[in-house]
Parts: structure tokens; C-alpha cells; sequence
């Protein structure tokens, strides 16, 4: 996250969880603490580079804290920060808008796919 000023809080927000993937790592990580394994198979689709990148930002960005038990084989754990917690449940509001409206998104996401098809 750049040392930036914001001209709103969504702005803000932004900043914090931009790209595919963190929305849905704070979506897992609010339902319980989960190991790396865990949650990639949670998220599904996305590369290891990119998830690890992600939960580095995540943590950087004081969202997620990652335990590293120094076992061998090895085992971290990832969780919410009680600052992420706050995020993840301001995504709450979001994640239930997605849930109600998702077949009206999925409809217009496959109509946006078949005019691209054409042209």
C-alpha cells in the first residue's frame, strides 16, 4: 500500500484488499484460522506465486498475522488481525449482496462473454 491520501473510505478499502484473491482469503480466514493448504484448496484457482504474494501484502498490510509453529514438515498458520476482522466484516454486507444477486451476475457476466465472442 503506497503512502497515499484518500478522498473517500471505499478508496481506502481498496487499497487494502484490491485484486481477485484477498477478498476471498479474509472471506476464509473470518470462518476460521486455516493452514496454507487449507486455504488454497478453500480459494481453489489460484497459483501458489500469487497466493503466497497475496498473504504477504495481506500481512504486510497488518490484516492477517502468519504463526510459523518452526516444525518440521513445516506448519504456519494464518489468521485475522482483530484490523482485519473489522474488514472482513465490513465484506460481510458485500459477500451477502453477491449471494442474493448472483444469478442476475452470472447472467450478465455470460452475455458480456458471448458479445465479446462476437466482435
Amino acid at each position: 500500500m503506497a503512502n497515499t491520501s484518500f478522498n473517500c473510505g471505499l478508496e481506502a478499502a481498496l487499497a487494502v484488499i484490491g485484486g481477485k484473491w484477498k477478498p476471498l482469503v479474509l472471506y476464509n480466514l473470518a470462518k476460521n484460522v486455516h493452514r496454507y493448504g487449507e486455504l488454497r484448496r478453500a480459494i481453489g484457482g489460484v497459483t501458489d506465486k500469487v497466493l503466497i504474494q497475496q498473504l504477504k501484502e495481506l500481512e504486510r498490510d497488518e490484516i492477517i498475522v502468519r504463526i510459523d509453529f518452526q516444525e518440521i514438515p513445516p506448519k504456519v498458520e494464518y489468521s485475522l488481525t482483530p484490523f482485519g476482522e473489522s474488514l472482513a466484516t465490513a465484506l460481510g454486507t458485500l459477500c451477502a449482496w453477491g449471494t442474493e444477486h448472483m444469478q442476475t451476475v452470472e447472467r450478465i457476466s455470460q452475455r458480456r462473454a458471448a458479445a465479446l465472442a462476437q466482435s
